[in-house]
């Protein structure tokens, strides 16, 4: 039985203990394969075009060359490679920047392992991917820019108590909120969202919000 190929990764921060850590995970990981650590965003272009990742793992603000205009390049000499940016809290219009220039995905920095080897496999599978501890605000800002990932996907159709759920989420509401106007068990809410984000071929509630927005399933007017 042939295993199956691997995943091969770069990663780029000017910080050598994060990137220390980043390597740790990744080399742990048995569906990955570290092929390169950039120092700048100087380094990732070079290296991308050297090494030919399928994933690029970039912080944002680097000496040299930022990771926006790094992934700008990458994105036209090499649009096979996925690139997830990599942020800090208090970053957001600047993770906006990032999906503009072509990033398919961002990452919080303190992101857990599991959530970083999910968001590569993610995002080499061409699915979008959000932080699980995205903002409300940061999905609307994104759902708003020019980012949009959906617009060769093929269109999906949802029940009248899936629109409603996809609107209350969008407003920012609980599943126990949402059970509450809808009269309704936060367990049977629970299974509508897993199926709505199944639908929508998203991992987060931040997807859910980029996703109905982008698609004119809900105006920010409505909120």
């Amino acid at each position: 039985m042939i295993s199956p190929a691997k995943i091969k990764v770069g990663i780029a921060d000017d910080h050598e203990i994060f990137r220390d850590g980043l390597k740790l995970i990744l080399t742990k990981a048995p569906s990955i394969e570290l092929v390169f650590e950039a120092r700048n965003g100087e380094e990732l272009v070079e290296f991308s075009l050297k090494h030919e990742p399928d994933v690029v793992l970039t912080d944002i603000v680097m000496p040299v060359l930022d990771g926006i205009a790094a992934v700008k390049k990458i994105c036209q000499e090499r649009p096979a490679v996925a690139c997830v940016a990599l942020s800090m809290f208090n970053e957001e219009s600047l993770i906006v920047d990032m999906l503009e220039a072509g990033a398919n995905g961002y990452l919080i920095k303190n992101a857990g392992r599991d959530e970083i080897i999910e968001a590569i496999h993610s995002v080499h599978n061409r699915q979008p991917y959000y932080c699980r501890a995205s903002s409300a605000k940061l999905a609307k800002m994104i759902s708003q820019s020019r980012y949009n990932p959906y617009l060769r996907k093929k269109s999906v159709e949802f029940t009248d108590k899936e629109l409603t759920i996809i609107k209350l989420v969008c407003q920012e509401k609980t599943n126990k909120e949402i059970a509450d106007v809808m009269f309704l068990s936060t367990r049977t809410v629970e299974g509508y969202r897993l199926k709505i984000l199944e639908k929508m071929d998203v991992k987060s509630t931040a997807g859910i919000v980029v996703y109905a927005i982008k698609n004119g399933l809900y105006k920010v007017t409505e909120s």
